[in-house]
């Protein structure tokens, strides 16, 4: 693959412009790492162009053009699109392209399986906060991706908050903690926030405390370097309100649940992997 630099020449296209597609590519524009104009992004949905109208991109409803049009190539489709769109587009890929998926479940060899031989392919697991460059994102290289590539993609990324490199085989749990976890973190601050209103708080305000508290102790952990269960400590003063809050989550198990929580979507995400590997050769067998 040719080297790759992020600059006002660059072309990246996203194959699908989903929630997960809109939100990189927002965070890509308002951080001033690419203009809309080095962006296309594919949607076989003509109802679906005002969303990308608004945002300024090249849109198309034709997955090939995407990868005509673009070096870096985002595969945004869902994990049991993945292969079937791959071999759609597998005869444009070129050598000077790279190939980013950050499809669930489906594996790195699954992915350069349906690419031609030597393809630079990287996984990628983004979360929703790149929308507001507060995100985070984990990435994986392929067995020809280069760390010319990885540095590449972590400089694009970087654009929309925190990126590390990690193992394919950590990128389950990986996914189950930052990619799912705002969920988790929004079912919180909703809960806190119904808490708060029956306690007498108005709607609006109990919403922006509970928010406001969750990004300034997210903040403690990560610029203070403690441990989580110190800064929870110095914050329970003995006898006090906090550590009656504390003992009744722990009587109704809200550590137990979160723990859980990633469990079953770490389970999940690897399930995703096994139904695609048996889909892919269940297809070949078929041949």
């Amino acid at each position: 693959m040719a080297n790759i630099t992020v600059d006002d020449k660059t072309k990246v296209g996203f194959i699908a412009s989903g929630k997960m597609a809109q939100a990189m590519a927002k965070g890509f524009i308002s951080s001033g790492m690419l203009k809309p104009s080095q962006l296309t992004m594919s949607d076989p949905r003509k109802n679906q162009y005002h969303i990308l109208e608004e945002m300024g991109v090249v849109k198309t409803q034709s997955n090939v053009t995407v990868v005509k049009e673009s070096t870096i190539v985002f595969v945004a489709v869902k994990p049991h699109f993945v292969r079937m769109v791959l071999k759609e587009v597998c005869q444009h890929i070129t050598k000077k392209h790279l190939i980013v998926s950050i499809a669930a479940g489906v594996s790195l060899e699954g992915l350069e399986e349906e690419c031609p031989l030597g393809t630079h392919v990287i996984k990628v697991m983004p979360n929703t906060p790149c929308l507001v460059q507060c995100g985070l994102a984990v990435y994986s290289l392929g067995t020809h991706a280069t760390k010319e590539d990885g540095d590449l993609v972590k400089s694009l990324l970087s654009s929309l908050g925190m990126v590390e490199e990690i193992p394919d085989r950590l990128m389950a749990p990986a996914s189950a903690v930052g990619g799912c976890g705002p969920a988790y973190m929004y079912t919180a601050i909703d809960a806190l926030a119904d808490g708060g209103v029956k306690m007498g708080l108005p709607r609006e305000l109990s919403k922006k405390l509970a928010a406001q508290m969750m990004m300034g102790a997210a903040k403690m952990v990560l610029e203070t370097g403690e441990h989580p269960g110190q800064l929870k400590d110095n914050v329970t003063s003995p006898g006090g309100t906090t550590i009656a809050a504390i003992a009744e989550l722990d009587r109704l198990g809200f550590r137990s649940s979160l723990i859980h929580a990633v469990v079953a979507a770490s389970n999940r995400y690897n399930e995703l992997g096994e139904i695609d590997a048996k889909a892919a050769a269940e297809a070949k067998a078929n041949k």
